[in-house]
């Protein structure tokens, strides 16, 4: 139980991560492009327990922008402690919220006042989601590939391999740049989700093609895919029903490695501004903002929220990736 509990845990992460993104409209108390003009750079807001007129419950204090200190580039911020408004829980289809003069901004709020939990959450459906799909689209055309090759051999393995050694041999991110870089810039949010798919799934699957090509050679010389060859069943079939069958386990494994890689160049693609543009949000675009030094200095809430999101969630899957592989090879060693 010791030596799993890493993994369990970090499937809790990952449902957990899944599930408040798919809800973002419940969890979120704003809508991810909903701005304050008197809250922007606002430092995540101080939430207080207060007894008011018999009623006990949290509160917070309505803040707004203060002056700016020439000498330091700081921004005060102003808050009126003399009306203090309570925070609302399960009201208006929200988890939390308020209706008041006092804003709940818990991760505060960025350069034109929208609430950065709330675009966190939104844009890690997008940032989830793109590693997921990508994922799935990348390793569908991996497993044919290779599958082919290893099935069939001769000119075929030779011309797939090829093909998949040439895409290995150009450095992924120089890819990845290159071929967002032609995506037309009026493309709406949705249209570039799909494109961006399209090149993470593009150069994805050609690592995988070759393992799935080497445990299909060792598949083939089986006795029950050389009955099923005997007995007149078409390759598709014999691959279909037989060859691919055996690879499930090595695949799934192999994913759960291979999302987070995904995750990350998303990340890279949307920090450069070749993925998805604001005011969409994404992890990657959010933390554009890193380019300015001042924001890592004065306003440091809006880097770690979404640089944390990320290494978590690269590290929740891959704890569970490594902990799947070492299970099914220990099952599989020989006693």
């Amino acid at each position: 139980m010791g030596s799993r509990f890493p993994a369990l845990l970090g499937a809790i992460t990952l449902i957990v991560l899944y599930v408040v993104v798919i809800f973002a409209g419940f969890f979120a108390p704003y809508g991810f492009n909903e701005t304050d003009s008197n809250a922007s750079l606002i430092p995540p807001t101080p939430i207080y327990w207060l007894q008011i007129e018999k009623r006990s419950g949290f509160y917070v204090y309505p803040v707004s922008q203060g002056a700016v200190d020439l000498s330091t580039g700081a921004r005060a911020v102003m808050v009126d402690k003399s009306n203090p408004t309570p925070i609302e829980f399960f009201k208006g289809g929200r988890l939390f919220t308020t209706t008041g003069a006092g804003k709940v901004h818990l991760l505060g709020t960025d350069e034109q006042g929208r609430d950065q939990l709330s675009r966190l959450l939104y844009g890690g459906r997008i940032s989830l989601f793109i590693g997921i799909v990508a994922t799935a689209i990348s390793f569908t055309i991996g497993t044919l590939v290779g599958t082919i090759a290893g099935y069939f051999g001769g000119w075929v393995d030779l011309a797939l391999m090829r093909l998949a050694e040439v895409l290995m041999s150009v450095p992924k991110i120089y890819l990845l740049v290159g071929l967002a870089a032609i995506l037309p810039p009026q493309l709406s949010s949705t249209q570039r989700f799909l494109l961006v798919i399209c090149v993470l799934s593009s150069v994805g699957w050609a690592g995988l093609s070759r393992l799935v090509r080497g445990k299909v050679l060792s598949l083939r010389e089986r006795p029950y895919i050389l009955a099923s060859q005997v007995m007149g069943a078409s390759p598709l079939r014999t691959m279909t029903r037989h060859v691919i069958p055996q690879l499930t386990t090595d695949i799934i494994i192999l994913a759960t490695l291979e999302i987070p890689g995904l995750i990350e160049a998303e990340s890279v693609l949307s920090l450069i501004g070749l993925g998805i543009q604001p005011p969409d949000p994404s992890w990657g675009n959010m933390l554009s903002i890193a380019t300015n030094p001042s924001v890592i200095v004065l306003q440091p809430w809006l880097i770690w929220s979404p640089v944390v999101l990320i290494i978590v969630t690269t590290l929740a899957f891959n704890v569970v990736g490594d902990t799947l592989r070492d299970t099914f090879d220990s099952k599989s060693a020989p006693n």
